[in-house]
């Protein structure tokens, strides 16, 4: 007898019993519906590309964190984003798409970093890009806001907050104060003030090789306070004449005239001066969204806009502006939290359980309410009732339907309501209005034409 080999998953990919991936599945489908709901066309690129196409625009901890391999000739990698198959598909397909070309993609990708608590490397990311040709308005920008605040609804939660800045206007600054060479660095060192505070970021800025005065200024910037159009009014007066700075302070004012125009209220979004993220790629808006009970758990939704999503794959310029939720970890954090609720427990609706071998009434009774639109399923193992109602216990389905002889006879199901205990004699268009609230009037129709076709 061949030797056992002992069950695991790997350390980094999430695997789910089924009660969590229903919640899973939930959270899933919430996000998917809000995005339709926007008008965004869905997508769903291979996970393996040829490693030449996936790596044109990957390198530094990124480009290590790559699964790439050899199969025979080929050279293949694993996608690590949503982002970069989308710049291959849009380059290839430039001239049949229509522009702006709206997209949204849930899928997995994969990265080969250090597996700890909350960080995966297989993990679900759930995209909208709206992409451009030649050009795109910036109203799309503030679209984005309205789908986060859509999106972050649906799944359930009131409290959280849709931080907004633009690039435009950190770089703007770091000119104005001599420091465009080493922008990135100089943002790195503003990302850390909520962690190290402002004599420590000041430090560093000045290892940097910043002056005492750029540094007071930089300090000053991000400490500007206020509501937001407190905050705008405090960048129009900050002194700073850079064009680049104006720019962005244009642009950011015309967002937000843009959000307020969709009905996000102004609980939900505000100005944050310290977003820095996405330093070589974000180019105008950025966007970063937390819950605000549960702020350890970090950013829920980001992104921002960008010049040229397919730069490496076609010299046609395509700006756009995107968002990205990282499905895995903030199922997996909310879910250990106990913060997801599920709107239904089971798949199942009815448990139907004949009580002989006769199972002819039982299996037509099944598929009229499954075309009805309930979810029915027949349980055929010999066991005591007991057993069988455990089964349904278990796996929390809401009513179990008992068909003996009696029941045939009449064409009808005795319905037990597995959480009250009401039990009835029932046909299966009063199961069906029972079940999905629908008057029994509207449902008999279709049921009795069902059961006489069968």
């Amino acid at each position: 007898m061949a030797e056992k080999v002992t069950p695991r998953t790997l350390a980094g990919f999430m695997e789910l019993l089924p009660q969590d991936q229903i919640l899973f599945n939930q959270m899933h489908d919430a996000i998917k519906e809000s995005y339709e709901t926007f008008g965004f066309l869905p997508l769903d690129t291979p996970v393996l590309e040829s490693g030449d196409v996936l790596l044109a625009k990957t390198g530094g901890e990124t480009g290590k964190q790559i699964y790439e391999f050899n199969k025979g000739d080929s050279h293949l990698a694993m996608r690590f984003d949503l982002t970069v198959p989308l710049a291959k598909y849009v380059a290839m397909h430039q001239n049949e798409l229509t522009f702006p070309f709206r997209r949204y993609q849930i899928g997995k990708v994969y990265r080969g970093e250090r597996a700890q608590q909350g960080r995966f490397r297989e993990f679900y990311q759930a995209d909208i890009d709206i992409i451009g040709d030649g050009e795109l308005s910036l109203m799309n920008d503030a679209e984005i806001p309205s789908v986060i605040y859509t999106t972050i609804k649906e799944m359930g939660f009131e409290d959280f907050t849709i931080r907004m800045n633009n690039r435009k206007i950190l770089n703007g600054l770091f000119e104005h104060v001599g420091a465009g060479e080493i922008a990135a660095d100089v943002m790195r060192t503003i990302d850390k003030l909520d962690k190290i505070g402002v004599e420590k970021v000041s430090s560093e800025l000045e290892e940097l090789g910043l002056s005492k005065e750029a540094i007071s200024t930089i300090v000053k910037f991000v400490d500007i306070k206020g509501n937001i159009d407190e905050k705008l009014a405090a960048l129009n007066s900050f002194g700073i004449e850079n064009d680049t700075y104006k720019l962005g302070v244009h642009e950011l004012e015309e967002v937000i005239k843009g959000v307020r125009l969709l009905g996000v209220p102004e609980k939900n979004f505000g100005v944050d001066l310290t977003i820095v993220r996405g330093l070589d790629y974000y180019t105008g808006t950025v966007y970063e969204t937390f819950l605000n009970q549960f702020k350890e758990i970090g950013s829920v939704c980001s992104g921002g806009r960008y010049d040229n999503l397919s730069e490496f794959y076609t010299d046609r310029k395509m700006p756009g502006v995107g968002i990205s939720i990282g499905l895995t970890r903030l199922f997996y954090q909310l879910n250990k939290m106990k913060l997801l609720t599920p709107t239904k427990e089971s798949i199942s609706d009815v448990l139907l359980i004949p009580m002989d071998d006769d199972l002819d009434f039982a299996f037509k009774t099944a598929t009229a309410l499954r075309k009805s639109g309930v979810k029915a399923e027949v349980y055929l193992e010999n066991k005591k009732m007991k057993a069988k109602f455990a089964y349904a216990d278990k796996l929390k389905i809401p009513y179990v339907g008992v068909i003996g002889e009696t029941e045939r006879t009449e064409g009808k199901v005795m319905l037990k309501d597995m959480k009250n205990g009401e039990q009835r004699l029932m046909t299966a268009d009063e199961i069906v209005g029972q079940v999905t609230g629908q008057s029994v009037g509207k449902a008999n129709t279709k049921i009795q034409s069902l059961m006489r076709r069968m």
